[in-house]
């Protein structure tokens, strides 16, 4: 009696592990990872940063190319809050100067809280050359789009401030609408370098965006 006991007990156990087995399987392959799995909050000071990625050098054409100069505006770009966005006006007004003496087309943008007097003097429009006001997206509720339409632009040149915000968001934007997108990196500028790290990262990486975007300095874009 004790064997027949033991041997149905035996014969259940063999199922409920089998059974057991089968869920295991199905949840691996299903790619649900197990309950010990750690968040990227995690593994956070185990993240480490990609290669840096290559600057290519370009050579653009006047006719179909537009620079966008985003958000140097004195709230924003100045000492106390972007020390490198200041750094970076030198080489942006270096571009700026050799974009209108070929003709390239310029358009500028300010944030939600400042008006075209407070775009840096270095880098501020010239008569005829538009001014767009929005957020971090500058083609959320701007002209910016028709403005490039109208000017037959396939590829845009953008330099700005914040790095992870009006750059960003605004070169991904012309990337999902099909433009070739150019951003020297020794252009764009944030709080810290981090910040840049990871804008430069995400436009040459990002699906959608990625295939879209070169990565260069100013020096190289002829």
């Amino acid at each position: 009696m004790a064997k027949t006991f033991f041997r149905k007990n035996h014969s259940i156990l063999s199922l409920v592990f089998s059974a057991l087995t089968i869920l295991v399987s199905f949840f691996l392959c299903q790619g649900v990872p197990p309950a010990s799995a750690q968040t990227i909050v995690d593994d956070w000071s185990k993240v480490q940063a990609p290669k840096p990625p290559e600057l290519k050098a370009v050579t653009l054409d006047p006719k179909t190319t537009a620079l966008l100069v985003l958000d140097f505006v004195k709230q924003t770009c100045n000492s106390e809050r972007r020390p490198r966005c200041l750094t970076s006006v030198p080489q942006v007004q270096s571009l700026l100067k050799r974009a209108r003496g070929k003709g390239v087309a310029v358009v500028h943008s300010i944030t939600t809280a400042a008006t075209p007097a407070d775009i840096l003097n270095d880098v501020a429009p010239l008569e005829g050359e538009p001014t767009v006001k929005s957020s971090a997206d500058k083609f959320f509720k701007t002209d910016l789009e028709k403005i490039l339409n109208d000017k037959g632009i396939k590829t845009v040149v953008v330099v700005g401030t914040s790095a992870h915000g009006a750059v960003l968001n605004t070169a991904s934007q012309a990337a999902f609408r099909g433009l070739q997108v150019i951003i020297p990196v020794d252009g764009m500028s944030a709080e810290n370098t981090y910040f840049e790290q990871y804008t430069a990262h995400h436009l040459g990486n990002a699906p959608g965006v990625g295939q879209q975007v070169t990565l260069t300095k100013i020096e190289m874009i002829k």
